[in-house]
């Protein structure tokens, strides 16, 4: 059982999985609006998107047994503690499940046409494992995208159906606030999809994949990360100061800069000079920490304006 766990990533999808709590629970719970889904309806949504994740996981495994077995070779699963049939028939059962799911739900909603997002998810994960990941930067852009639209989502199954004339200015603004976190976490994502790239080159190289540090090399690369890391890091101070500085959210100010801007500027000073594995693991862990609590600020931020007010 430990072995099914390590192989669908439990602390990724415990984390997709709080990402999404967190965002009904400490965030759109606090506001004034009606929502679309039950908490147990809710719950499979979560579910839903899990299942979906680890089936990804799963296929990603059973197509990257070579490379595993020389980036990480005590870490491979797949052919060696979990047969490659059963990790087939694992992959399967958990996106059938998903999807089955997603298709519930949007029958739920009485939008049984949005049940083809599930697919689509399903059908980008498969093919993300088995040819578009070797494909310069594309493969980087849609495991980034898959995790954005984790939180999309919740705006369309959540949001949008409990949509009137009467309140479609205030979910307007909700929906816009879940894009933004959209887009922030893409970003994050985007950026440690390149880092993975530049701690794995040796590996990737040798099976012949084509990712940016092996076109660009990892100095160059390296150099790219530096820049792009000014994306997310200017995004931050100018929310920070025009968001909460400016209407006297102190507790979500002080949070952003110490948790967030403060760990990014250290990201982005450290990446100027990373050149072995390790020190490109650890700028990976950083932007882990920098997107865990950026997920978390929603509910700070919800907490401080509700005392403010």
């Amino acid at each position: 059982m430990i072995h099914f766990f390590k192989l669908v990533r439990y602390q990724n999808l415990l984390m997709l999985a709080f990402m999404q709590l967190i965002f009904r629970y400490g965030f759109l719970k606090w506001q004034n609006v009606p929502l679309s889904l039950a908490d147990w309806q809710y719950g499979l949504l979560v579910l839903a998107t899990v299942l979906i994740a680890a089936g990804g996981y799963v296929i990603n495994d059973i197509f990257d047994q070579d490379t595993d077995s020389e980036n990480k070779p005590s870490k491979v699963i797949v052919g060696n503690k979990i047969s490659e049939s059963l990790a087939y028939n694992l992959y399967v059962g958990l996106t059938i499940a998903g999807v089955g799911i997603g298709f519930y739900l949007s029958n739920v909603i009485m939008k049984p046409g949005f049940a083809t997002l599930f697919i689509l998810i399903a059908s980008l994960l498969y093919l993300y494992a088995t040819s578009l990941k070797q494909m310069i930067l594309i493969g980087n852009i849609i495991v980034a995208l898959l995790l954005s639209f984790s939180v999309i989502i919740i705006g369309i199954y959540d949001l949008y159906p409990a949509t009137y004339e009467g309140n479609q200015k205030d979910m307007g603004v909700l929906f816009s606030i879940l894009l933004d976190y959209a887009f922030f976490a893409f970003i994050l994502n985007f950026i440690r999809e390149i880092v993975k790239d530049l701690e794995d080159i040796n590996g990737d190289y040798n099976q012949g994949m084509n990712t940016l540090p092996i076109v660009l090399g990892v100095q160059r690369t390296s150099k790219v990360v530096f820049v792009l890391s000014f994306i997310p890091l200017l995004i931050l101070l100018y929310y920070t100061n025009e968001y909460f500085a400016s209407n006297k959210l102190f507790i979500a100010t002080i949070y952003s800069l110490l948790m967030l801007v403060g760990p990014l500027l250290y990201f982005t000073i450290k990446s100027w000079n990373a050149k072995t594995k390790k020190e490109f693991h650890h700028l990976s862990l950083v932007l882990k920490f920098v997107l865990f609590f950026g997920i978390l600020s929603i509910a700070v931020v919800a907490y401080n304006i509700k005392n403010h007010a």
